[in-house]
């Protein structure tokens, strides 16, 4: 699998971004600071100009033209790196220059103002100007490698403050992430040390809070955890109680069988041994679809269908299975459309007509029913038996739980997880169950109310 470096990802991310960013800034800082420098330099070259012009005009006014003058520069090391001047008359007489002009040729055809030429392979910027009488022309010419030399250091100081500038903000960006990492590393050092027993919350204190999202969902998942490990734990521990029962049936009436004397004796123990076994497969079935039933496993995909039609496929199975116990099943349907689960719905069914059928005594009578009342629809199971007495109706739902009121309920086997199955395919359909008098004003019905449509 290949894997990535969030960390190594965001500051590689982070730095080419402030790298970028500052390469961009120092370019225009750059070109923008040598334009604004030519300019500058231009304006003085171009007053420099004027201002000998001027001189010269007034000493030829005063003294009249006298040859050539040269006129040193002072303080220069080195006068053919800085400045060249000369003043031709109109007859291109050179009558003023500058001792660094001595040896060098300017053009004689230099165009009236700023231009540029090369003097012994250099660049010059070059600066033409006649008086108004163009009776005398200055030409003056400054070399660009005093432009670039101080072009050159500017750049050299923005790229070492550059530098400084990376190297500070890796450094800040570097213990920034590491501070954020620290912790969520610290988040899975607390969860990693734990055992499978520890399902505490994961503590939000010194956590960002672009982590709280993150840490608030592994604490639900650890609450949903630690939900489902109880019912786990709470339903081996009641199966382990509620099979023993069974099983010490079954190793009782088999060690009867052994001792038994004659055919008769024979029969009738292997009669209670079948009926162990009957009621031990009933009971692990139903712990079967209790566990297939926990809020935890997948979410029962509910489709539209009609109560009606599922209570037309089972009628006949019912009505057959009635006839043994000597009891009257009857089945009266109207159209009653819901969101349901139908093998969902088969088992709710199975379980309620069974205990009906189980716990009414015969001659009695069981009526299955489905249809509207207020808008919802119902699914209703009711009997002639002995019903449930309502301090008992919160608790018939729990698990395991066996009616010690009625001496033939407990006479009777079972494990007391029916209703459990009930309540539990009702609560994935959204459904609520309601417990009232059945038949004849006597017994128990069970309706099951679906959400409206």
């Amino acid at each position: 699998m290949h894997t990535w470096s969030l960390r190594r990802t965001l500051l590689a991310v982070l730095l080419g971004l402030t790298l970028a960013l500052w390469v961009g800034s120092a370019a225009i800082v750059y070109v923008e600071a040598r334009r604004e420098s030519q300019e500058l330099f231009d304006q003085s070259l171009t007053e420099t100009g004027h201002l000998l012009l001027s001189l010269v005009e007034k000493d030829v006014r005063e003294h009249g033209l006298a040859g050539t003058i040269d006129l040193p520069l002072r303080g220069q090391r080195n006068p053919h790196q800085y400045l060249l001047f000369k003043v031709r008359d109109a007859q291109q007489r050179v009558l003023y220059r500058n001792d660094a002009a001595s040896d060098i040729a300017l053009s004689r055809s230099a165009p009236d103002g700023l231009s540029w030429t090369t003097i012994a392979g250099q660049r010059w910027r070059l600066f033409s100007l006649w008086d108004p009488q163009r009776s005398l022309q200055l030409l003056v010419a400054e070399p660009t490698s005093h432009r670039d030399d101080i072009s050159r250091g500017f750049f050299y100081r923005i790229a070492l403050f550059g530098l400084l500038l990376v190297a500070l903000a890796t450094v800040a960006i570097w213990w920034s992430i590491h501070r954020v990492f620290r912790v969520l590393q610290a988040c899975a050092e607390e969860v990693s040390a734990r055992t499978p027993d520890e399902l505490a919350d994961v503590r939000l204190a010194g956590a960002p809070a672009e982590l709280h999202p993150l840490l608030q969902e592994i604490n639900r998942l650890f609450g949903r955890v630690r939900h489902s490990r109880d019912n786990e734990q709470r339903f081996t521990a009641d199966a382990a109680h509620e099979l023993r029962t069974p099983l010490a049936a079954i190793k009782t009436n088999l060690q009867v069988l052994q001792r038994a004397r004659s055919a008769d004796e024979r029969e009738e123990f292997i009669a209670a041994l079948g009926a162990s076994v009957e009621r031990a497969t009933r009971l692990v079935n139903q712990l079967l679809a209790l566990a297939q039933l926990d809020p935890q496993a997948l979410e029962m995909r509910l489709a539209p269908g009609d109560l009606a039609h599922l209570l037309a496929q089972q009628a006949a199975p019912w009505q057959a299975l009635a006839a043994p116990y000597g009891l009257a099943l009857s089945v009266h349907m109207a159209p009653a459309p819901c969101a349901l689960h139908a093998d969902g719905l088969h088992m709710l069914l199975r379980n309620l007509v069974e205990n009906a059928l189980r716990y009414t005594p015969a001659p009695g009578a069981v009526e299955i029913s489905c249809g509207v009342e207020a808008g919802r629809s119902y699914l209703r199971v009711a009997d002639t038996g002995p019903g449930i007495a309502e301090e008992w109706h919160a608790r018939v739902f729990e698990r395991f739980v066996r009616l010690v009121q009625v001496e033939s309920a407990t006479q009777l086997p079972g494990s007391g997880l029916g209703l459990s199955i009930v309540r539990r395919i009702a609560e994935r359909h959204g459904a609520d169950i309601v417990l009232g008098t059945g038949l004849q004003g006597r017994g128990l019905a069970v309706t099951v109310v679906f959400p409206a449509a």
